[in-house]
């Protein structure tokens, strides 16, 4: 069988996506790209996955079709850390998300909120978002980071030079590259190509993802598949935890051995 990439990172009607768990496999199979399903599982999402019996009952549907079973948890939610073993078990892959991160003063900013603190600089802000990322790196038990770039909205019109100092991008890459964890190039939220060079220079594994959440942007992967390429990214290195493992498995044969 010839290689096609494939979407590490989509989302069904189970939480908030579009499509259902078929459409989803049929939109990526008229792309030409390897299904995956990783819905939200979190409470802090309004239609998110939200309970470990909702958790299973995701899983049982999953292991009904010819898809990979992800699932996006968010850092600053609880529930990833509340998973037993035979469901953790039950993934092929788990992605993280930096939806929030708290400021030095304990201060919570979500990444969609309309709003910051009156007196909060894009500094300040980018050295809580650093700091909560390598806690995160250090801690979190997932494969893909999602939307690397992704800040809180009133941010995101910022310069990226601004945001993304050359220190900050090194910040970035040096805790992936410890922790194991793949940098997404995410076609909804598409990172800078110097920070994903820097990432790929410093050995990081490189993820696909549409972060589809509409019928249009189900399995489109043309954008970052293409920056790999340029990036010289062999296909066959892109993430793909059928053939390059999951690093939630690895920690589990660490801990039964």
């Amino acid at each position: 069988m010839s290689w096609q990439p494939v979407d590490c990172h989509a989302h069904t009607t189970m939480s908030d996506g579009a499509l259902s768990v078929e459409g989803v496999i049929e939109r990526a199979r008229s792309h030409g790209v390897r299904p995956s399903v990783a819905d939200h599982i979190s409470r802090d999402i309004a239609k998110g996955i939200k309970s470990l019996d909702e958790v299973r009952r995701y899983l049982d549907t999953l292991e009904q079709y010819d898809v990979l079973r992800g699932g996006e948890f968010c850092w600053h939610d609880n529930l990833w850390r509340e998973l037993p073993e035979d469901l953790v078990r039950r993934f092929s892959h788990r992605i993280g998300s930096l939806h929030a991160i708290t400021l030095a003063d304990g201060t919570r900013v979500h990444a969609f909120s309309r709003r910051v603190p009156a007196d909060l600089t894009v500094d300040a802000y980018m050295d809580a978002h650093l700091a909560t990322f390598e806690q995160f790196a250090r801690e979190m038990p997932v494969d893909i980071l999602a939307h690397p770039t992704l800040v809180t909205m009133p941010f995101r019109t910022r310069d990226v030079g601004e945001l993304w100092t050359e220190a900050r991008e090194e910040q970035m890459v040096a805790a992936l590259a410890d922790a194991g964890i793949a940098f997404e190039i995410s076609a909804r939220y598409p990172p800078h190509e110097r920070l994903v060079r820097r990432a790929v220079e410093r050995g990081v594994r490189i993820s696909l993802g549409s972060d589809g959440h509409t019928a249009q942007q189900m399995a489109d992967l043309s954008r970052p598949l293409a920056l790999a390429r340029a990036l010289c990214v062999p296909d066959a290195e892109l993430y793909d935890p059928t053939r390059h493992g999951s690093k939630t498995q690895a920690l589990l044969h660490h801990a039964r051995t």
